[in-house]
């Protein structure tokens, strides 16, 4: 804490702890193409990043678009007319765009009968062009100041220009879920889906969305694949063990085995605080044919020796 900058100090810190690989991501896109790419950003980011990030289950989300930003655009020819540097118009705009305590209510000393205390906060942000342009960045010696509009221009653009979203050839944005530890998948993100469709009641006109991609389709797939894999084994088992060993008695004992061995193994797994995921799901799939095999062996041998 202590090396971190002053400003974020007085703001406090968010500790976000989240998987690395994204459970969903939602796109939000223009119909009309009446909106741009920073416009659909800027309604994502106000209206659903923080209700998403509220959800039960979500450990963190990321926004994919060109929000709006302050753009400050320097001349360096200008720079260097008024021998000035790039690190110096960023040190005047952090000094000159902060919030500050204007005073305080009830401070001491006071009357024994003042009882409220508060902090009045002036409103000392800039928050137009015009008022960065207005930013005083060194005073020459004949009293004159350089301000950023003397070397540069201010207009309200994009955060980056580097990535422009699009969503079936119409500006949008993108918000990217990440799954808290320890959270289960499959109810998180019915919950998110939830949330989703809840905040878009409230969007304006032509603007739709979209899940572009959803782990959870594969996670379900696995877990239909484990039902499929343990009701062939248990179809097999029955056939093999009544073809050859001509008796029912025997094919009920693997056939009772396969699926009270996989119910103790489910209550392994909450005891031991395991989750149901991909690996495991994958692992159990490989036990059901090793138990069915020594099950059978088992089986044949017994009924051998009787």
């Amino acid at each position: 804490m202590p090396r971190l900058p002053a400003q974020v100090q007085q703001q406090g810190l968010i500790v976000r702890k989240s998987n690395p690989d994204f459970l969903l991501i939602a796109a939000v896109y223009d119909t009309t193409d009446r909106l741009t790419n920073r416009d659909v950003s800027d309604l994502l980011v106000s209206t659903l990043q923080d209700p998403l990030g509220r959800t039960k289950g979500v450990g963190d989300t990321n926004v994919f678009g060109s929000q709006y930003a302050m753009r400050i655009w320097l001349d360096p020819a200008k720079l260097n007319a008024v021998q000035l540097i790039p690190s110096d118009v960023i040190t005047a705009v952090q000094a000159q765009n902060t919030e500050v305590a204007a005073g305080e209510i009830g401070g001491q000393p006071s009357a024994t009968t003042q009882y409220l205390n508060a902090v009045v906060t002036a409103q000392s942000r800039l928050q137009t062009p015009e008022q960065f342009r207005n930013i005083i960045l060194k005073t020459t010696p004949d009293g004159a100041a350089v301000r950023v509009s003397d070397v540069g221009w201010v207009e309200l653009g994009a955060e980056n220009y580097s990535a422009l979203s699009r969503v079936n050839r119409h500006p949008g944005a993108g918000v990217a879920v990440l799954l808290a530890p320890g959270a289960d998948a499959l109810a998180t993100a019915e919950l998110v889906k939830a949330q989703v469709e809840q905040v878009a009641k409230n969007f304006p006109a032509g603007i739709e969305y979209s899940f572009v991609n959803d782990s959870t389709n594969f996670i379900k797939l696995s877990i239909e694949e484990v039902v499929k894999t343990l009701i062939e084994a248990v179809i097999l088992v029955v056939i093999v063990m009544f073809v050859f060993l001509q008796s029912w008695r025997a094919t009920l004992i693997p056939t009772i085995a396969v699926p009270v061995v996989l119910l103790g193994t489910f209550g392994v797994f909450y005891l031991a605080g395991f989750s149901i995921n991909t690996l495991t799901l994958f692992g159990l799939v490989l036990a059901i044919g090793l138990l069915v095999d020594d099950a059978i062996v088992v089986v044949e041998n017994v009924e051998r020796l009787m």
